[in-house]
């Protein structure tokens, strides 16, 4: 295959070998591989890039026309092709830093603080220094090197190091090799894979412009309500939560979902359907929490303010929630909705030293918006439908892309076939 340079000079790459699981290994791993398939070193078939931040205190190297991905766009849009940032940069800016203008259908890889978030540039764009950029050559698809990055998550983090910060050096990403088939047998499993995320992208469409729906429906009927006497705690049971003991392993791993707010902020929608922990129960009793109903409004209350998730399942949450269980289920969407709207005032009524928490008590003494009952199930009947429609469509995309990411490292390793893949996608979308 033929060879593309690489453009960040500094050390040479490591002559160690760090081995993945399936596709992806520092150094060639030398173990064998599926028929089709082949070790390659990265750098052989792509083109090495890395990024730059242009000096702050420059204020004409800024807000310019140049997007520049930081590791907030990372994060936000993990596994995902994006074509905005939040930032962005001037020609000059570009011009007078180590920055690079890099080609649409770049592949980019958090390399420091936050390893291992991948991301496709959908349009030219520049990024920071937290990420190594591949550029791929016609040996190689940029979908399908976006496909193998996301399967070996766990393998780039084991090959980060530092004291401080984990980080991805150079040397490493310069020794990256990669198992890969010929080009049209990666094209066949980009496709199998992208109808998937097709889908997936059409679902997220539907339940963002169904929620964007629903809070202008409750911004034109909250604007003829002014607070009066009632407050949230007046209107609805408030509680909280807590952890059990974590050195006790016989609260842990049971059948009651336990929620964190990592739970909660790591939500595309506000339709919880799974926890990351479960505790048993024996951990409920012990805690200072209780199972809450499905379609209780749970609020993040520290650190994070104002992170919202209705769950879908009954469950626990930790010491960082405020959890609102309205009497009715006319209620339940105006409060979502009318706490939503309030994040900024209850960020102000937070306080702390180490972290900004809100009180279940200043919480529950917050005057509340209350409409007249005709005007609250008028406004039930036209949300609730939007909801479930958002919710439908969050619930597919769930199992589709728990599919992808079954389906992925299989294709990867070579042990599931193009063409058993493509029907199992078939009988899926």
């Amino acid at each position: 295959m033929a060879r593309s340079n690489t453009k960040t000079g500094g050390r040479v790459a490591t002559s160690g070998v760090i081995p993945g699981r399936w596709a992806l290994s520092v150094g060639d791993p030398e173990t064998p591989t599926p028929e089709g398939f082949s070790w390659t070193r990265l750098s052989d078939v792509a083109r090495l890039e890395s990024g730059h931040t242009p000096s702050r205190k420059k204020d004409e190297y800024w807000n310019g026309e140049i997007p520049w991905i930081g590791i907030r766009d990372a994060t936000e849009n993990h596994g995902r092709v994006i074509t905005s940032t939040k930032q962005w940069i001037s020609e000059e800016g570009l011009n007078n830093s180590s920055a690079r203008l890099l080609p649409a259908g770049t592949v980019c890889l958090s390399r420091t603080a936050s390893v291992g978030y991948v991301i496709t540039m959908g349009i030219p764009m520049a990024t920071s220094q937290d990420f190594i950029n591949w550029v791929c050559g016609a040996q190689l698809s940029a979908k399908y090197l976006h496909y193998i990055l996301m399967s070996e998550q766990e393998a780039i983090r084991r090959f980060a190091h530092g004291t401080t910060h984990q980080t991805v050096y150079f040397p490493e990403a310069k020794a990256f090799h990669v198992c890969i088939p010929e080009r049209p047998e990666q094209d066949a499993i980009v496709s199998a894979l992208g109808a998937l995320d097709d889908k997936i992208a059409v679902n997220e469409s539907i339940t963002n412009t169904a929620l964007t729906l629903a809070n202008s429906v409750f911004e034109s009927e909250a604007l003829g309500v002014s607070l009066g006497e009632d407050t949230f705690g007046s209107v609805a049971r408030v509680a909280g939560g807590g952890t059990p003991k974590t050195k006790e392993d016989n609260y842990w791993g049971g059948d009651v979902a336990w929620a964190t707010p990592k739970d909660i902020t790591a939500l595309e929608s506000p339709y919880l359907f799974k926890t990351g922990r479960t505790i048993t129960p024996l951990g409920l009793e012990n805690c200072a929490s209780e199972i809450y109903p499905a379609q209780s409004i749970f609020m993040t209350s520290r650190a994070t303010i104002g992170a919202f998730a209705l769950p879908q399942i009954p469950a626990a949450v930790n010491q960082g929630f405020i959890v609102v269980i309205p009497p009715t289920d006319d209620l339940r969407w105006w409060l979502f909705h009318e706490m939503r709207s309030r994040v900024d005032e209850m960020l102000s009524l937070a306080n702390g030293s180490t972290f900004l928490e809100l009180s279940r008590k200043n919480f529950k003494a917050m005057p509340v918006r209350m409409p007249e009952p005709e005007v609250l199930q008028r406004f039930s009947s036209r949300v609730k439908p939007l909801h479930e429609s958002a919710r439908n469509a969050a619930s597919e995309s769930r199992t589709l892309a728990e599919l992808r990411d079954t389906l992925l490292p299989q294709l990867m390793s070579g042990k599931l076939r193009v063409k058993d893949a493509e029907k199992i996608v078939e009988d899926n979308v």
